[in-house]
């Protein structure tokens, strides 16, 4: 197999042909052109990794050459070959996308230098883009699984404001999936072609999450041996996602602050400000406003970071996402394991929907991956998902009495929610109330129980 398709333009016979034997010589596969016509007929019949093009040619010139063979294939590195006289040419055409231009008479290895190069160097874009291909098609809105109400609502907003540059504070319990959502609307920004960054607040001691935020001058302080950009600098231009930032230290906070208001901050033990141009998402699992009340969160900062609230709900509150959340962790478990686990029988599946999956979407995953793990079968059973937690009754509920269980959990949670408002919960259930006083008298619900004294 060839290293490489190369097509090569020049009206110089001699030229050409010593170009071709070397190449070939060198295991390329080589098509010679004589001029531009020739070349763009042979550049729609296949598909060549890289051309050599001379910018002097018979009724055309090698940057229009060049122009239009980029408009067959914009991927292709084009390599330009010119008189000395020329160079001022040349360096314009490197200008207009060609990869390098080489001065007449060359050396033919350094042709072959070139070309090796500009060949890595494709090859290397390419990789590059198809990882970020990747990462887009998996941080799509589209593969976050969310069948519920809630999840589409939340999705539906998230959607609406990630081609702003609004500030974001994402709410939601551990495991719910907060820097999948992060990700997610990132990759749907303008600015999904630069740097994601995220780091937890909550996992890096106050001196590190300092000199990790803000990087560091050498000797700004002990073991500081070489400079640092930090990771503010590292994202200039792209998007910050600062995770569990209710455990960010006070102050530090006050920094962060100025960054927000100022758009520069100073690297420790540096005099000069460096300007920064980010689109800030935090994360917490903690009630920010209760936390300013008490002291440990500064109020200004919060009202500059609560620009655009999103709660991710729990898991126990959107019950059916859970099952099709399983079944993908399911399939994926099973094709990285290699085994051939298809499905869940209907006792595992009710075990799944009865837990109340405190550590959520995370939860799932990990139970979902050990009952693959450890399951012979082609069918998960009951005894595999979360064997540690109480079995349940050999049987399942009839359909008349795990109906009722939900709806009667489903009113208390309403009642609560309205904090025993007939006519709000009625509302919040999108029921009419006079059908709402119905159900509450079937299952003997009081609503002024539920009313705050």
């Amino acid at each position: 197999m060839p290293l490489g398709r190369i097509l090569i333009v020049d009206d110089d016979r001699n030229l050409l042909e010593l170009m071709s034997m070397m190449l070939q010589s060198a295991d390329y596969e080589v098509t010679t052109a004589h001029d531009g016509e020739e070349a763009l007929a042979a550049v729609k019949g296949r598909i060549f990794d890289l051309s050599v093009v001379d910018l002097k040619l018979p009724r055309t010139d090698g940057i229009t050459l060049m122009h239009d063979i980029h408009q067959i294939n914009p991927e292709m590195p084009v390599i330009i070959l010119t008189a000395h006289s020329s160079v001022k040419s040349a360096v314009e055409a490197i200008r207009m996308g060609a990869f390098n231009y080489l001065a007449k008479p060359f050396d033919l290895d350094e042709l072959l230098l070139q070309i090796e190069r500009a060949l890595e160097n494709r090859r290397l874009h390419s990789e590059v883009k198809r990882l970020e291909s990747i990462l887009e098609e998996r941080y799509t809105f589209s593969n976050i699984i969310g069948n519920s109400r809630k999840m589409q609502s939340v999705l539906s907003l998230v959607s609406r404001i990630a081609p702003t540059d609004s500030t974001v504070c994402v709410y939601g319990e551990s495991g719910t999936g907060k820097e999948l959502v992060a990700k997610a609307v990132h990759f749907a920004s303008t600015r999904k072609d630069r740097a994601f960054t995220a780091i937890n607040c909550a996992a890096i001691p106050e001196t590190l999450l300092e000199s990790e935020l803000f990087g560091y001058e050498k000797g700004a302080f002990t073991g500081a041996v070489k400079s640092s950009r930090g990771l503010l600098a590292n994202t200039d231009g792209g998007t910050l996602f600062l995770d569990e930032i209710g455990d960010m230290p006070l102050s530090l906070q006050a920094k962060l602050l100025r960054v927000l208001q100022e758009r520069q901050f100073y690297p420790l033990g540096s005099e000069k400000p460096l300007d920064v141009d980010l689109r800030l998402i935090v994360a917490t699992n903690k009630d920010l406003e209760a936390e300013v009340k008490r002291g440990a969160f500064r109020e200004d900062l919060f009202y500059r970071i609560h620009v655009i609230p999103v709660r991710i709900p729990p898991l126990r509150e959107r019950k059916e996402d859970i099952l099709p959340l399983a079944e993908h962790f399911l399939k994926k478990t099973s094709e990285k394991m290699n085994k051939g686990v298809k499905g869940f029988t209907p006792m595992a599946i009710q075990k799944l929907m009865l837990h109340d999956w405190p550590g959520n979407v995370r939860e799932l995953e990990n139970a979902v991956e050990y009952a693959v793990v450890t399951s012979r079968r082609e069918s998960i059973s009951e005894d595999v998902i979360l064997p540690l937690k109480e079995d349940l009754s050999t049987s399942p509920k009839p359909f008349k009495e795990a109906k009722e269980d939900f709806e009667r959990d489903y009113l208390n949670w309403v009642l609560q929610v309205a904090e025993g408002n007939v006519s709000k919960a009625a509302n919040l259930a999108g029921k009419y109330r006079a059908d709402f006083y119905s159900l509450l008298r079937k299952y003997d619900l009081k609503p002024d129980s539920f009313k705050k004294t």
